[in-house]
Order: structure tokens, then sequence, then C-alpha cells
């Protein structure tokens, strides 16, 4: 079992930045990639973001690249998402997950809210 803890989240006025953390505690040897999903009101839940263990990262589209950056402390367990000039649609919850030989493990996630 792995567990995901986020923090990070809040309310930030358009243009602001936020910086999102997820710690995992657990049976973390199996953990290949961990990641960011996030889900709007009334709209599926999208990809954001991903880090392999290697460091390698892949972004949803060029779009979100240029304003978040995905990054992983390993020593720490802990992957990173910096989110610079927010806008309105990025209102979202925000997902943690982390993906193993096993399976795929996701986080409670925490609100984003981005005022205008």
């Amino acid at each position: 079992q792995v567990q995901l803890v986020e923090s990070g989240g809040g309310l930030v006025q358009a243009g602001g930045s936020l910086r999102l953390s997820c710690a995992a505690s657990g049976i973390i040897f199996g953990i290949t990639a961990m990641g960011w999903h996030r889900q709007a009101p009334g709209k599926q839940r999208e990809l954001v973001a991903t880090v392999t263990n290697d460091g390698s990262t892949n972004y949803a589209n060029s779009v979100l690249k240029g304003r978040f950056t995905i990054s992983r402390d390993n020593a720490k367990n802990t992957v990173y998402l910096q989110m610079n000039s927010l806008k309105t649609e990025d209102t979202a919850v925000y997902y943690c997950y982390a993906a193993t030989v096993g399976g795929s493990y996701w986080g409670q996630g925490t609100q984003v809210t981005v005022s205008s």
C-alpha cells in the first residue's frame, strides 16, 4: 500500500502562483512514477503532469508546460507541482497519484481556486 498526502492548495488570484506537494509513504519502493491530475466542477478528471523515477517529465499539453512545473525529491518521496500564472480555468481539485507495478494510488485531493 502507498499513502499519498497532498498539501499546498488554496485560494489565489488570477496571475498568482501556488506550489502543491505530495508526500508518499508506505511501500514506496514499487513506485515507478508520480504525478498530478485535476478535476474541475462538472468535468472529467484529467492529467496535468507526471514524473518518473529517473526524472523524465510529461505534461498534458504545451500550454500547461509553460506555466506548470512538476518536480520530484526522491530522498523525501515527494512530488511537487509549481503552478504559475494561474487562470480561473485552473480551478479544480488536484489529485496526486503514484504508479506502481501493482496498480495506482491516489491522494485525497487538494482544492485550488483561482479568483478573477
